[in-house]
């Protein structure tokens, strides 16, 4: 039968905007500024088999890894109507501790906790809707749960795929479990709380879109949804030239030692007319003869003592969102796209870590670096179509202590922006987040009206863009102040060497971080550290410019 396109745009919207209100669902039920400010959270809807048929407009670092976690919880608990589990762990489909996620089952018409709904099993379900946010704190060594631990058990409370919510009811024990191994519990409730109402929003959607146009009808379209989105990735890949192109990148160092952590990769393009590959990895496992692209980490430093190892979901997120940003804006964003696309990334390295590595800083910082060596594989291919380096890092800042008015704990996060690369047309933006990251910057009103903090400087970063024929976008320079006595935990990258320019262009400027005492004097730091600073102390950070395109 042949596909209707009016049927299949008709159908990736709806599912599309079922993902969008989910989001709003979420920002404007939570309670914490890093999700209501920040936006640090992503929605997605799931055909009955956990492929993703839809994401919202949210956080590539989210969206590209959420499959992993909707198909460990399908594997280990068995759904009913009414339940809905929860999970961080990375090493079962998450990313790292702080990023929980919730998976709900939806059953068209079966909405019933009965005993004959009870006795239904994964193989069942219509559709599945999963909410993912970055709670500011999950316990561990340090407040906000971003430090330079060495090992995960140090990085916070770790949940294997359970059931928070069992035929409509929440498990309060599972809760208080967790409650209990946390520093704000208030704030993390009520988050949590917040993707709950997303999943019911989703599911409550989804069963309005089924009685309107039956259910057959629409689960038949996410079918063609998926077949659709592989047709327009294997059209594209068709136009770019065959080879194999390799690139290189590091992250400045693990936090523990100065060496720097290589990632190395290998994007072979596969010719049409025959599948053959010249990378190691691809050799020796075999390529099947429907992938059109091989993209082998084989070369990458071994995991780390530090935090910057990314688990699997991490790397495959990256090369999700490399690979998607190749194609038009409104080609649907589902597990079709990869279905022309292999990744080898092998374990015990920096890209696929197992435990007990720590992996806090893998989700931000080193998602950041695959995405830079990536770009940098395929500028080889397509040099009209890829930009410079972007800031490279998304400059993980964590302030905790007992706020003075409440006599509690607060856990303060948030990712700073920085210059977008610049692009074969155009300059790069300034003071914006890029790639893997999607959030925002907290308002400082809203800030120093929740934490005991005062911005005392918020602004770009001038001159810090790489030079070229167009110029790389500029960083920002954000300065707080400390009400009272802290630890501060900065977690960043692209210290010790500037995002690269393209085409001749000029590096970026590196970033900086730096400690102001009361007395005026300044403390340099590098881009990793924890520090105890004292009430009216400030902590400035500075993050890198984007590099230049072109040589002017």
């Amino acid at each position: 039968m042949s596909r209707d396109p009016v049927e299949v745009e008709v159908f990736k919207n709806l599912y599309h905007s079922i993902a969008e209100e989910m989001g709003a669902a979420l920002r404007r039920t939570a309670f914490s500024p890093n999700i209501k400010e920040r936006r640090d959270y992503s929605c997605a809807v799931f055909d009955g088999a956990g492929h993703v048929i839809a994401m919202g407009d949210h956080m590539p670092v989210h969206l590209g890894s959420m499959p992993m976690s909707v198909r460990a919880a399908v594997d280990q608990c068995a759904f009913a109507p009414g339940d809905m589990v929860m999970l961080n762990d990375p090493f079962s489909g998450g990313t790292h501790l702080p990023d929980i996620t919730l998976v709900a089952p939806v059953y068209v018409g079966r909405r019933s906790a009965g005993r004959q709904a009870s006795r239904m099993r994964s193989a069942e379900v219509d559709f599945y809707v999963a909410s993912r946010a970055h709670h500011a704190d999950v316990g561990g060594t340090y407040p906000g749960s971003m430090g330079l631990c060495r090992e995960i058990y140090q990085e916070g409370f770790r949940i294997p795929p359970v059931k928070i919510i069992r035929a409509g009811q929440i498990d309060r024990d599972v809760l208080a479990l967790l409650l209990t191994n946390v520093r704000t519990p208030r704030e993390r409730e009520g988050d949590l709380g917040a993707q709950i109402a997303a999943c019911h929003t989703g599911a409550a959607r989804l069963e309005e879109v089924c009685v309107r146009y039956t259910a057959p009808r629409v689960k038949r379209a996410a079918a063609e949804l998926l077949a659709y989105s592989e047709e327009m990735m294997r059209a594209l890949l068709d136009q770019l030239p065959a080879g194999t192109y390799w690139a290189e990148d590091f992250l400045d160092s693990d936090g523990v030692s100065e060496r720097p952590v290589k990632i190395a990769v290998a994007v072979t393009l596969h010719p049409r007319s025959g599948i053959t590959s010249t990378t190691p990895s691809a050799k020796r496992t075999g390529v099947r003869a429907s992938h059109r692209v091989t993209v082998d980490f084989t070369g990458s430093d071994r995991q780390v003592e530090g935090s910057v190892n990314a688990v699997e979901a991490i790397t495959y997120s990256a090369c999700f969102y490399v690979f998607r940003c190749l194609l038009p804006e409104d080609v649907p964003a589902t597990a079709g796209l990869m279905r022309p696309i292999r990744v080898i990334a092998p374990e015990g390295t920096v890209v696929n870590a197992r435990p007990p590595a720590a992996v806090a800083g893998g989700n931000v910082e080193t998602s950041q670096r695959i995405v830079d060596v990536l770009l940098r594989a395929l500028a080889q291919a397509v040099p009209d179509r890829i930009p410079a380096a972007a800031s490279g890092t998304m400059n993980n800042l964590t302030i905790g202590g007992i706020d003075p008015r409440t006599h509690e704990p607060f856990a303060y996060y948030e990712t700073i922006a920085g210059g977008m690369g610049a692009r074969p047309n155009r300059n790069g933006v300034s003071g914006v987040h890029t790639h893997m990251t999607n959030s925002l910057n907290t308002p400082a009103e809203a800030l120093e009206y929740a934490y005991p903090l005062r911005v005392r400087q918020y602004g770009l970063r001038p001159n810090s863009g790489g030079a070229g024929t167009y110029q790389g976008g500029d960083g920002i320079v954000r300065e707080i102040e400390i009400l009272t006595d802290a630890e501060v935990t900065l977690l960043a990258d692209r210290r010790t060497r500037g995002p690269w320019g393209l085409n001749g262009g000029a590096n970026g400027a590196a970033g900086k971080a730096a400690i102001v005492r009361e007395d005026g004097s300044v403390r340099e730091l590098p881009g990793k550290f924890t520090v105890r600073l004292r009430k009216g102390e400030r902590i400035r950070i500075e993050t890198p410019g984007g590099g230049g395109w072109g040589k002017g």
